[in-house]
């Protein structure tokens, strides 16, 4: 292998001398937010059980084996709560989306039924509405909905 083959074969950091380049995350809150949605879809809406057309998402899975499923939906659900708070939300908003969590995990606990409630209630998809909607209106964020009346133009 020639000395110029040997330069092309090897990576070109190690050629320059350089650090290898580091990922670089966007931590505005829209993208902190786009992040949290997709979190929350994943945990409570991920997936359709054929027949019934009703979603549930990764933490009703995980909540079927007892109490170590129900306590790791608990903490993962912890994270957006965490999130909210990193972002400035209010102390209500950050207990109101605590005790969704809480209420979540608290049934949960429950061997078949709190699965069944698990499925249903959907703690995250609300808490991050709930932090969407308190960003909005802090003026943090443009709203994805328009309030008002619309008029139609054409006739």
């Amino acid at each position: 292998m020639t000395a110029s083959a040997r330069v092309h074969a090897m990576d070109f950091t190690q050629t320059l001398g350089a650090k290898p380049a580091r990922r670089i995350q966007d931590l505005s809150p829209e993208a902190t937010l786009a992040k949290l949605e997709t979190l929350a879809h994943l945990l409570d809406s991920a997936f359709l059980i054929p027949g019934i057309n009703r979603r549930v998402g990764m933490e009703a899975i995980i909540g079927l084996v007892p109490i170590v499923g129900d306590i790791a939906g608990v903490v993962i659900s912890s994270y957006i709560v965490y999130e909210a708070k990193r972002l400035g939300a209010p102390r209500w908003l950050i207990a109101r989306m605590a005790l969704n969590v809480a209420f979540d995990g608290a049934i949960g606990i429950v061997p078949l039924a709190g699965d069944i409630f698990d499925a249903a209630f959907k703690a995250n998809r609300r808490n991050v509405r709930l932090l969407r909607r308190w960003m909005e209106r802090k003026g943090g964020l443009r709203p994805t909905e328009i309030e008002g009346t619309a008029v139609r133009l054409d006739g």
